[in-house]
């Protein structure tokens, strides 16, 4: 296969292009390199990818139509698409929701296009959320449960993302797989989330901040697990019967809703050293939990997690010590 990756420089998609390259497959990353966070990160996980020969590079933004259509004409190889790219943040939504639109909304529609253009197209695989369930109560959370009351602009445009892939699906048989992603943690992550930023608060000796009073739980899923899950959906596309659009979303998560307060202990643990917690109340657009029931895709795709946060919290803290030179 031909994948064509999006959003290759980041997080996920940086280790999703690792584990395909790995075993032979041909990557044409995509990503547009912005300063959502610092992008010395992203250009040493570049660094990286590039090394490998199976590996080709560009650098553009996915809303724009001309410099996609000019990668496609140039790689009519492709024949799969890992679309990972996306503005992320659900706090970041409420300070510039106009980057939300413009990469979750537009950049879908782009990279939906492109896969209609293309005749050799088997799979389009996309990032969602489980920011799409909102202040759902019912845990654990199911792609059976409603997801038309989002909390966040991020959330909205998330689910925006499923809603087209299904008219896609639908009017042009393209097989999309939606995967709504638990809390994702790992090597290589980002200094947005919660693992990194309490790692570095504590070795600056600053405080962390704790929402909602520390009472939080989140399935934190290892960077591993997700990358296996992603992989293995897009190596099975939903069969057209001619009838039903081949379309689907999965829950991809640790299905464990873990304490906040012990994965920070963890990191504490593995740092060596005690935090300061600033405790602050429920921010707009956060849930106070979140569960995945992952029974779809462990039925249609033996997706199957193996590392629990003592387990990977331990790994994270390995990473980000030799990553920043730590001790």
């Amino acid at each position: 296969m031909t994948i064509l990756v999006t959003g290759a420089a980041g997080f996920i998609g940086f280790h999703t292009s690792l584990r395909l390259l790995a075993r032979g497959e041909k990557v044409v990353g995509v990503d547009n390199m912005n300063a959502y966070y610092d992008p010395a990160l992203k250009q040493a996980r570049l660094a990286i990818l590039r090394g490998h020969p199976g590996f080709s590079f560009h650098q553009a933004d996915i809303a724009d139509r001309v410099a996609m259509a000019d990668i496609a004409t140039a790689h009519p190889e492709i024949d799969s698409y890992v679309h990972l790219a996306a503005q992320a943040g659900v706090r970041h939504s409420l300070k510039a929701p106009h980057d939300y639109t413009h990469s979750n909304v537009e950049g879908h529609l782009v990279m939906l296009e492109l896969a209609r253009a293309n005749d050799k197209c088997r799979h389009f695989v996309y990032a969602s959320s489980s920011s799409v369930y909102g202040a759902n109560t019912k845990l654990p959370f199911s792609v059976e449960d409603r997801v038309d009351q989002p909390i966040s602009l991020y959330a909205a445009t998330k689910r925006a993302g499923e809603l087209m892939s299904h008219c896609y699906s639908h009017l042009y048989r393209i097989p999309t797989t939606g995967l709504r992603f638990f809390t994702v943690y790992g090597p290589w992550g980002r200094p947005d989330m919660a693992a990194y930023l309490f790692a570095q608060a504590i070795l600056a000796g600053k405080p962390i901040t704790i929402f909602n009073n520390g009472d939080m739980r989140r399935d934190f899923t290892f960077i591993d697990d997700i990358v296996s899950g992603i992989v293995g959906v897009l190596d099975t596309p939903m069969a057209d019967d001619g009838v039903a659009p081949p379309a689907r979303v999965y829950n991809i998560g640790n299905n464990r809703s873990e304490r906040l307060m012990d994965f920070v202990g963890l990191v504490e643990q593995n740092l060596g050293r005690k935090a300061e917690y600033k405790f602050e109340p429920m921010q707009p657009g956060d849930v106070k939990e979140t569960y995945a029931d992952i029974d779809a895709i462990a039925r249609d795709v033996g997706y199957a997690p193996t590392t629990p946060i003592s387990v990977g919290v331990p790994k994270f803290i390995e990473w980000f010590k030799e990553f920043h030179n730590v001790g």
